[in-house]
């Protein structure tokens, strides 16, 4: 019963009972139109009913099966021939991480076969080393900075007496613990649905629909591939890594001290909830920035407001157009690590740092080295593969052909270095594969930075959307929220921060979307689907939001944008 509904059950029950009372019509029929004496009367009645019954058994026992049979898993869309042995597998996804994930469960989900080349990282960089250890992290010092903020839980009543510490294994211990506690959820739900996991590292061979296992050797064939193998931090030359006093992000996740002066190289998101977490843990921290400004990929806005709530009132400084041109590794409470900086511009040496640990947050590259794109005949771009809207695999970026049965998705496209476009891509492929053309909206896909307060966004920053509306001949119109207005945030003591549309004053359509503010990453998320549904301004003003809710802080900018005012 659990494969039928209970429309499907109560039709059957139906048609058994309509069944029941014929045959008892036809019974006594028999018996007043027969001429016959009693005795034979009653034979022709209980021939008659127990043939019935037989028959009316027999229905019901076959429907029954029919409806207690599992519901059978048709590969619909798959073209393979898999009693024929063609191929051992529909699909292959070479990586395991939010978008390997992603691709292996909708394809499961169309009924296709399916292996995933985990090259022993289930769960990938997002997982082990990115954004679920590192909010773990930032939880975790939040929790301390929020404790240690006298004056703000004052205004809200409450007195600490005492020194609030906490305990650095503890905090690196909670990290690690639910990095472990993820990995294994996302492992079990590919078992869990018929996925083969295959340990090794997935490489192709050069040859079409095959990948081979780089542990076993194992050579499989496979109708359609799915590259997904990640990215790796990017360390810059001149820079040497010992992930003990100076590291990567990956070193920085296990926390295996405090320093008392951290040197952070880069300030886009990673540098900055890094930043988090060390000033809230007692750490002093430098921003080393190469461009001239801060946060050089954010709305200019949005940074300004940043610079003022996350750096100017925590111990925070910055040296900017500058290049960490040589950075050498120290020993803890021994010696420091040496950073030399020369101009961005001149290159002449400008400064020399001395710092106890210095964190090279300079973005990431593509994990394609070594897995036999060159023997596809494809050529990549400072490792990125080269894919069309569906995500098939192109031979190189100008002008290059589509590659049959290739898909490339996630970071190692290079089309947006996020885990959940990662995912969205590999559903995306998936789509095609099976025959329904799909395209990613990446306009529409939001991100976060979560530090505290978090930063959000979605589209284009103001300063680029000003160029698209000159260039496509349309008027941008701009529209602000302040959370100092919101009740709720009052309610928190969190009144700074603004929320900022940007839309189509010709069709109202939202076009973008910044936010600075508390719980900006879940604000942001009603924005992004505006954005993909194409959703007007005249229409999100009249959207009912609850009151009060911080969710209230965008009614304010929808309704602003149409000249209304929210309460």
């Amino acid at each position: 019963c659990r494969h039928r509904s209970m429309r499907e059950i109560i039709n059957l029950t139906q048609s058994v009972t309509c069944l029941l009372f014929l045959g008892s019509l036809l019974v006594y029929a028999r018996i007043f139109f027969s001429r016959q004496s009693h005795f034979s009367i009653l034979q022709i009645a209980l021939s008659t009913t127990m043939k019935f019954t037989i028959t009316t058994i027999a229905v019901l026992a076959l429907s029954s099966v029919s409806a207690f049979a599992p519901t059978p898993q048709l590969r619909r869309y798959s073209s393979l021939s898999m009693a024929e042995g063609d191929f051992d597998f529909d699909v292959a996804v070479i990586g395991c991480g939010v978008g390997g994930h992603g691709a292996a469960l909708h394809s499961r989900a169309q009924g296709l076969s399916t292996a995933v080349f985990a090259g022993g990282d289930v769960g990938g960089t997002c997982v082990n080393r990115g954004c679920v250890p590192s909010k773990a992290l930032l939880a975790a010092s939040g929790r301390v900075r929020e404790m240690r903020d006298s004056s703000h839980l004052k205004s809200l009543g409450i007195e600490v007496e005492g020194e609030v510490t906490y305990s650095r294994e503890g905090i690196a211990n909670h990290a690690k613990n639910l990095a472990n506690r993820v990995k294994g959820n996302l492992e079990n739900s590919l078992v869990g649905l018929g996925c083969n996991v295959i340990e090794g590292r997935g490489v192709l061979t050069g040859k079409p629909h095959e990948v081979k296992d780089e542990a076993t050797g194992k050579v499989y064939r496979v109708k359609d591939i799915i590259l997904a193998p990640g990215s790796v931090p990017f360390v810059p030359p001149g820079v040497t890594v010992d992930e003990k006093t100076v590291y990567t992000s990956d070193g920085a996740l296990e926390l295996q001290f405090v320093p008392e002066w951290v040197a952070i190289i880069g300030s886009g998101y990673i540098g900055l909830e890094f930043s988090d977490v060390y000033t809230a843990l007692g750490s002093e921290v430098t921003f080393i920035e190469a461009l001239p400004n801060l946060m050089p990929t954010f709305d200019r806005e949005i940074a300004k407001q940043a610079e003022r709530m996350l750096i100017r009132d925590r111990p925070i400084d910055y040296r900017t157009g500058v290049f960490a041109a040589e950075v050498t590794p120290g020993i803890p409470g021994e010696k420091p690590v040496t950073i030399k900086m020369i101009d961005a511009k001149t290159k002449e040496h400008v400064e020399t740092l001395e710092v106890d640990a210095a964190m090279v947050a300079t973005g990431r590259v593509p994990n394609t080295g070594n897995m036999g794109l060159e023997a596809m005949g494809i050529e990549t771009q400072r490792g990125f593969v080269a894919v069309n809207e569906k995500m098939q695999v192109l031979t190189k970026h100008d002008g290059g052909e589509v590659i049959p049965n290739l898909y490339c998705i996630g970071d190692a496209n290079g089309k947006m270095m996020l885990a959940h476009a990662a995912s969205a891509q590999g559903i995306s492929a998936i789509e095609n594969i099976v025959g329904r053309e799909h395209v990613v909206n990446h306009d529409a896909i939001p991100a976060a930075c979560f530090t505290h307060p978090e930063i959000a966004m979605v589209g284009p920053t103001e300063e680029q959307a000003i160029k698209m509306a000159e260039e496509q001949g349309w008027t941008l119109g701009k529209s602000q929220g302040n959370f100092r207005a919101n009740s709720k945030a009052l309610a928190e003591g969190e009144g700074n921060g603004i929320a900022k549309v940007l839309f189509n004053k010709d069709t109202g359509k939202v076009v973008g979307v910044h936010i600075i503010g508390l719980h900006a990453a879940d604000l942001i998320q009603e924005c992004a689907n505006a954005v993909a549904a194409g959703t007007t301004v005249q229409e999100l003003s009249m959207m009912v939001h609850t009151h009060p809710t911080l969710s209230e802080v965008m009614d304010e900018a929808f309704k602003g944008a149409v000249g209304m005012s929210s309460h």
